[in-house]
């Protein structure tokens, strides 16, 4: 807080100030209230519990100067042997996914936390951690178009403030040479 409260002063410009909190702000900073995974979350029937979520999230944020959560995670986990995804996914059913995603989402920008969905265009079907190599999705277009990307145009038509683009290599979509 210090660190965001001198830069702030520092800059002629107010800064934007993002944190990944996917599970709030106890994510990056310990001695914080820190909430479930995403894939716990995700058998919760009831969205307005997982919108107060957002709004808790949305309140540390703004006590700690933080504008932007790199959260939520939309993507869906319909692949098990997924070493990055897993847990932080709300499920593999992608209508569940989109309802919850989009209650986080709703809960913190009404709280007045620019919300950020990932991993577009969608990260749940690889088998390989996209921080240690470059996954492929071989699907075709019209199965990641039903699919994958079902709750990123379900957040993109509520109004979700940005879209994070996740390193992948997806051939029908890409076809140019490496």
């Amino acid at each position: 807080v210090r660190l965001i409260n001198h830069y702030q002063s520092s800059a002629k410009t107010p800064l934007m100030i993002a944190l990944d909190a996917e599970w709030g702000p106890a994510m990056r900073i310990d001695s914080l209230m820190r909430f479930p995974w995403q894939m716990s979350l995700g058998a919760i029937q009831d969205e307005k519990l997982i919108y107060q979520m957002g709004e808790q999230i949305a309140h540390q944020c703004r006590l700690l100067g933080i504008n932007i959560n790199f959260a939520p995670v939309a993507d869906i986990n319909s692949n098990p042997k997924n070493p990055i995804i897993g847990n932080r996914s709300f499920g593999e059913d992608k209508a569940q996914v989109s309802k919850l995603a989009a209650a986080y989402m709703n809960g913190m920008q009404d709280n007045g936390i620019l919300a950020c969905a990932k991993h577009f265009p969608g990260h749940g079907d690889t088998d390989t951690d996209s921080h240690k190599a470059l996954p492929i999705i071989n699907h075709s277009r019209a199965r990641i178009d039903s699919f994958e990307l079902y709750p990123f145009k379900q957040l993109i038509n509520q109004g979700v403030a940005s879209v994070m683009v996740a390193h992948l290599n997806i051939p029908s979509l890409d076809t140019v040479d490496k």
